[in-house]
């Protein structure tokens, strides 16, 4: 509980791993598996562009 009204409230996390799953309903594992394929993407992106900038930094040295 924050003790003066201007402290920032803890955001609620969408999803936890290891987090009791029994207690939501299907719906709301429903909405947490697209949360979670969303990340998935994310994640896919950035190491697809992190990978492509690692072989362009290797063909750059080989050269030299």
């Amino acid at each position: 509980m924050a003790i003066f009204d201007d402290e920032p409230k803890k955001k609620a996390r969408a999803h936890e791993i290891g987090q009791d799953l029994s207690l939501l309903s299907v719906g709301e594992l429903s909405e947490r598996i697209g949360i979670l394929r969303d990340e998935i993407s994310r994640l896919e992106a950035e190491l697809k562009t992190k990978d492509t900038t690692k072989s362009a930094a290797e063909a750059l040295f080989r050269r030299g």
